[in-house]
């Protein structure tokens, strides 16, 4: 097989969450235990800094990955989902898994995985820890694929462990209420080892406080050590201030990583207690290159200039609400959005939250998951949000194309998977 065919065997012989949703969800860890004892257990090779939460994950990880580079450590990231490319679920200082790598492990593990008959997800946190270890490096930045206490990444015994925040998303499965969600989160703190929150709230942090006394666990709270405020923009970057006085430069424009870069200040901070080396200058680099060394995309991402066109990925209520309030101040003639969903998500409660005064393409991707455009629109409507339908994400983005004055702006969002066919119709 070769490395289009070998991902194609995986999408075809394995559960796959972003596919088909809750039906690939397999919690607990017998599974991944079981490849990873086959594999020697290569995530014991390596230190790790285990990464859950609602929304900021994904940004925080590439975060501090970056900032660990820039500081001269070598660099598992191991993220998902990918919005293109498999590979981008697996990096080592930035660079996409090789090919041949996984080409190589499907087909020498293709007995065992035929028999264990683990989710998509168990076989490729499996061969992420097994391609950091072959590539000896210094520390892994794991993100929980979903809620934390029975997620396949947490097998690892980590050396910090960081919660971004709490927010409402994947109820069927982690809970119907914010203590609930906090619960299956805070599973991911493990005895004697410092745990960072991104935000304080006061329906979690009883939660997070009794887990971290059960673990005997260090636990900080980010909001209650650093305020970061927006200072301005400068050439698609944005230039922040915090509490105490200190300023960056960050790479990504989005309102929301005000709160991640705070929460990226208190981890860095306990990494250095753990005697780690970052220098301010890797702090500094790290927080203005991250999609230069990371390969971050599809957050408040600018691909186009005139018209201007944005991506990103907030998908639920939690990233949806900083979305929306950014685009209602953005300075634009026309405001297109290119939207779709997929159909686990409080649909309602995202559009009721989408600016009015923007034309909508209502689009849906080419996953089974994918809320048909119509039942978008029909929806929409109730919400005072007016547009047409196209049964494609590229004949939605083409036409917002078409249609745009150079001084419109386009965005683009409502799912991962919007964002990445996006890219990829750019990209071509």
């Amino acid at each position: 097989m070769n490395y289009d065919e070998t991902l194609q065997y995986l999408y075809n012989q394995l559960p796959v969450f972003q596919h088909i949703g809750n039906a690939a969800y397999k919690p607990g860890f017998d599974n991944v235990i079981k490849i990873l004892n086959i594999l020697h257990n290569p995530q014991t090779h390596f230190k790790t800094i285990h990464i859950a939460g609602t929304n900021g994950k994904g940004s925080v990880s590439h975060f501090l990955a970056a900032i660990l580079q820039a500081a001269g450590y070598k660099v598992g990231l191991y993220t998902s989902p990918h919005l293109v490319d498999f590979g981008e679920r697996i990096r080592v200082n930035g660079e996409k898994i090789d090919k041949q790598y996984v080409i190589d492990f499907v087909k020498n593990y293709q007995d065992f995985i035929k028999e264990i008959q683990p989710s998509f997800f168990e076989v490729a946190t499996s061969m992420a820890f097994d391609y950091f270890s072959f590539c000896n490096i210094d520390v892994g930045v794991i993100e929980v694929g979903l809620g934390g206490r029975l997620d396949s990444t947490n097998v690892i015994q980590s050396a910090l462990s960081v919660i971004t925040n709490i927010s409402f998303d994947h109820e069927a499965l982690l809970g119907h209420t914010l203590e609930e969600i906090a619960q299956e989160k805070a599973g991911i703190i493990k005895p004697m080892t410092p745990v960072v929150i991104g935000e304080s709230h006061p329906e979690t942090k009883p939660v997070f406080l009794e887990r971290a006394k059960e673990m005997n666990a260090p636990i900080f709270f980010a909001d209650e050590l650093y305020q970061v405020f927006f200072k301005k923009y400068v050439c698609n970057k944005m230039e922040v201030y915090t509490s105490d006085h200190s300023n960056f430069r960050v790479g990504i424009c989005g309102n929301y990583q005000l709160k991640n870069i705070a929460t990226i200040l208190a981890t860095v901070q306990q990494l250095k207690n753990l005697h780690f080396e970052i220098p301010e200058q890797a702090l500094q680099e790290g927080l203005e290159f991250v999609t230069e060394l990371t390969g971050l995309q599809g957050r408040w991402q600018q691909i186009q200039s005139s018209p201007r066109v944005i991506l990103d990925t907030g998908h639920n209520l939690g990233g949806i609400r900083y979305v929306a309030e950014q685009l209602e101040n953005q300075d634009c003639k026309n405001l297109r959005i290119v939207f779709g969903m997929v159909n686990d998500k409080d649909i309602d409660g995202v559009l009721s939250l989408m600016p009015k005064k923007a034309l909508y393409y209502f689009t849906q991707a080419a996953i089974h998951r994918a809320l048909p455009a119509e039942i978008v629109l029909e929806k929409a409507n109730r919400y005072d949000l007016n547009g047409k339908i196209y049964y494609s994400v590229a004949e939605a983005v083409l036409n917002a194309l078409m249609e745009a004055e150079p001084d419109d702006l386009i965005f683009i969002g409502g799912s991962n998977y919007i964002v990445g066919e996006a890219l990829q119709f750019f990209n071509k």
